[in-house]
């Protein structure tokens, strides 16, 4: 397994606008990281810089190992999800341009009035257009873990399955399943064959009054991002799974945590990591 850096895991930097997005690939190549994740809402002008960041991250001796979108197919109107599987197309084409055979996506964003049934049946019929596309350009989609209609591995496997496409895979979040209620561990048991991609991620309980980014899981308790080692994921067990089942694939750091990303929560999940591989 090789390891990459998700520009996600500096967010808060960008915002602060600490960091840009060649800022970031010079970052993650002092961290010595094999790779970066590029994510489409970077980009304040894609078309002019992603031939220069692909310039960029060559001259680093860095890969780019996958490009990430933020895709949403629960759109009650057609012409809506229309344009969410244009805009999915149109990452493709990124991911073609930047040579990476990876593209994560999401299935879509809980709203009220839509119905579990109808939501799913949207993300099938976009995901499968969408690997219909990719795989004529030699794209893997990874769908993630993440909300309502595929929060859990039951989920993710289900639309998997029912897109029946080579071209569509899991990308396995190993934090995301706790905001699910499911314990990572039994969700790799279950995903193991499908996964194209992992984020490493990791989740600790937090305190009601605590200022940074925070979700609710299904009982109620109140989860927050943490540096790799420091939460709840059982780590070593996952990567057992997934090694054990054959994954040899990238492991993409997104940390979430409320320590400042690029003097200290980036650098010490990474060090963290690397134990993993060890």
């Amino acid at each position: 397994m090789k390891l990459s850096l998700s520009m996600y895991s500096c967010v808060r930097a960008v915002r602060e606008g600490r960091l840009d997005l060649p800022g970031f690939v010079d970052y993650a190549a002092a961290q010595g990281v094999a790779g970066v994740e590029l994510l489409d809402f970077f980009w304040t002008d894609a078309e002019r810089e992603l031939p220069q960041v692909k310039r960029q991250v060559a001259a680093a001796g860095l890969e780019v190992a996958v490009y990430a979108i933020g895709n949403n197919f629960i759109q009650a109107e057609a012409s809506e999800r229309g344009r969410e599987l244009a805009a999915l197309k149109r990452g493709v084409d990124a991911a073609v341009a930047l040579e990476t055979p990876l593209m994560r996506v999401f299935s879509g964003d809980a709203r009220a009035g839509i119905s579990q049934e109808a939501g799913t049946a949207w993300i099938i019929e976009g995901l499968a257009a969408g690997a219909a596309y990719a795989e004529a350009r030699g794209i893997t989609l990874a769908l993630e873990n993440h909300g309502r209609f595929a929060g859990r591995s039951e989920q993710v496997r289900a639309i998997i399955e029912k897109v029946a496409s080579p071209a569509l895979r899991a990308n396995f979040d190993t934090g995301n399943f706790l905001l699910a209620g499911q314990d990572p561990v039994a969700a790799a048991r279950e995903l193991a064959e499908w996964v194209a991609l992992v984020h490493l991620k990791d989740i600790r309980h937090a305190r009601e009054d605590e200022p940074s980014h925070s979700f609710r899981d299904p009982a109620g308790q109140l989860l927050t991002g943490a540096v790799i080692g420091a939460g709840l994921v059982d780590l070593p067990a996952v990567m057992a799974v997934l090694g054990g089942a054959g994954y040899d694939g990238w492991l993409s750091l997104e940390f979430e945590g409320a320590e400042e990303p690029l003097a200290a929560g980036v650098p010490r999940s990474l060090a963290a990591a690397r134990g993993l591989l060890a």
